[in-house]
């Protein structure tokens, strides 16, 4: 036999049984690669490309475990979002959305994770610096979610209100409490144009459903508990 013709049988075996292989590989490797998708899209909102709930709440709560001396939970609601929607449409309102989370994810930084918590409230937890660095960026932030979203019909003016809790401060790094002192903040300087400090005594405040009691909503949760 031709040592070439010896030689190159066993080499295209080889290629064979490697093509074959590598067949039912490239199955499986796309139905992971689809099914990675599938649950990133379910772990995140598709309008404003934040964490849906349950996703932000365990990667906030990993962060402010890992990093308890430098990091920050914002929460961020929209001022009259009701009235944006009425006066423009929800393709207006969708667009103020969108751009809000795309604002809070610039503004969060690759270390920071934020979730859209239900209608127009947000939530974000990242890591920050120095207290004179946390008030520049929250000054920047306030900036940023006040800064008019661009429509066809034109710029839209958008506003919104942002309670800050500072794990360090208040001694406590539980994110359901940190998110209820910084709900009771901001809405204690709502439609001041300023963000709000969470104080110690603001992590007490009475809820209702895991909201804080008084705030919009709450009474109906209430009687319905």
């Amino acid at each position: 036999m031709d040592p070439v013709t010896r030689v190159a049988t066993p080499i295209g075996q080889r290629a064979l049984i490697i093509t074959t292989l590598a067949v039912p590989l490239t199955g499986w490797t796309l139905h992971a690669l689809t099914l990675h998708r599938r649950l990133a899209a379910e772990r995140r909102d598709p309008l404003t490309g934040a964490q849906r709930r349950a996703a932000f709440e365990r990667r906030a709560q990993r962060l402010l475990a890992r990093h308890q001396k430098d990091s920050l939970v914002c929460l961020v609601d929209l001022d009259n979002f009701k009235g944006l929607n009425d006066t423009h449409g929800h393709a207006a309102g969708d667009m103020a959305l969108a751009a809000t989370g795309e604002r809070l994810t610039r503004w969060a930084g690759p270390q920071g994770v934020v979730g859209r918590l239900g209608g127009d409230e947000f939530a974000v937890a990242t890591r920050m610096g120095t207290q004179a660095e946390m008030e520049q960026r929250l000054a920047e932030l306030m900036g940023a979610l006040h800064e008019p979203v661009p429509t066809e019909a034109g710029p839209l003016a958008v506003a919104a209100s942002v309670g800050t809790a500072v794990p360090d401060y208040l001694g406590i790094h539980a994110l359901p409490a940190l998110l209820r002192g910084a709900d009771v903040s901001m809405y204690r300087t709502k439609h001041s144009g300023q963000y709000g400090w969470a104080e110690i005594e603001d992590l007490q405040a009475p809820t209702v459903n895991g909201r804080r009691a008084g705030r919009p909503g709450t009474a109906l949760l209430e009687r319905a508990a």
